[in-house]
């Protein structure tokens, strides 16, 4: 996902301008690279975006709960339950004692989103009792990182079916009868990314420019891997490779010092390949933890050798406009010319 530069804060003149007096100048180039933010800067992006798999749910556990309660209904096992204070817990730690920085910012606070599923907003409840009430900004049901859509009950044995018939196919673009497929899914976590830039630039997540903001989004295993091909700009045979979630299993995307966000900036690079990135994927996740936004056309963090595999590495030689026999014989018409 790509950001905006920030706007000018208003009134804002140099002492170049030729305006006299002193300069009003409040606004930071690159603040949004950090936590440390001009006060006239309107935008401050969160400290970490985490994302949270639901826990157990009755269809986890036994696939024929859908043929008889509808998927939104689902509710969490008591194990679930459990996952999800669990999950609390340990958000909990991650946003209050950082072990990669020696002094956290003391003044965090948190903002949840949560699918409007049963088994997540369950989830949430649970994760939410971790956290004291002041340090909850607030909470927000989006209709747009729910559950890939799998079509209304769902027979068990045709299911099975299905979901064999997807493997074939390709888990990105099967859409299942009367359901989605994972490249609709991708398309409704872009317009939720776009409504999430609006709540960032409108200010509607802080209430004061003085705490560290923590985004959680509660939400499903297959959303939350898209959420992250679309953040991080993967390709569809990446996201392929990609393993789900387990139960109230969360990533933790935290902003560098350059101003990307990286999950190597939390978890190891062990783990990114047990969930599935390729080296290709880890080496950008290396570089937006430490890339600085200056040097994006110079370093490039996309995957060009995805595209143009069939590059010649050798340089070119140089050009002095004439070519093979050519530029030969009037070599020769020269030395002619002198011997005469």
């Amino acid at each position: 996902m790509s950001s905006p530069s920030s706007p000018r804060a208003e009134g804002s003149q140099g002492a170049a301008g030729g305006g006299g007096g002193e300069a009003k100048e409040s606004y930071c180039g690159f603040c949004e690279m950090t936590k440390q933010h001009a006060a006239g800067c309107a935008r401050r992006l969160p400290k970490r975006i985490i994302l949270v798999r639901h826990g157990e749910s009755q269809g986890n556990l036994d696939m024929s709960a859908y043929s008889t309660t509808p998927d939104y209904r689902i509710p969490l096992t008591p194990r679930g339950v459990e996952q999800a204070r669990a999950a609390g817990k340990g958000i909990l730690d991650v946003v209050s004692t950082s072990a990669a920085e020696a002094s956290p910012d003391p003044n965090w606070k948190v903002y949840f989103y949560v699918s409007p599923y049963e088994r997540t907003r369950a989830t949430l409840r649970e994760i939410g009792a971790a956290f004291p009430k002041d340090r909850v900004i607030g909470a927000r049901e989006e209709c747009r990182v729910r559950e890939q859509d799998f079509g209304n009950f769902q027979v068990e044995e045709r299911m099975r079916a299905v979901k064999e018939t997807r493997e074939r196919f390709g888990r990105f673009f099967f859409r299942f009868p009367e359901g989605e497929s994972a490249a609709d899914v991708f398309d409704r976590v872009a317009s939720f990314m776009e409504s999430l830039w609006r709540d960032i630039d409108n200010g509607r997540l802080d209430q004061s420019t003085g705490c560290e903001i923590n985004l959680v989004i509660v939400s499903h295993g297959l959303t939350s891997r898209v959420f992250m091909m679309k953040w991080f700009k993967w390709t569809v045979e990446q996201f392929e490779r990609l393993n789900n979630f387990e139960n109230c299993e969360f990533r933790v995307m935290q902003l560098g010092p350059g101003g990307e966000y990286s999950l190597l900036m939390h978890h190891t690079k062990e783990e990114l390949e047990r969930w599935g990135l390729s080296p290709e994927m880890i080496t950008d996740q290396q570089w937006r933890a430490a890339a600085n936004r200056r040097s994006w056309a110079e370093e490039c963090g996309s995957f060009i050798a995805t595209f143009f595999d069939n590059w010649d590495d050798t340089p070119p030689e140089e050009d002095d406009g004439c070519n093979g026999d050519d530029c030969r014989q009037e070599e020769d018409d020269g030395k002619d010319k002198l011997l005469e």
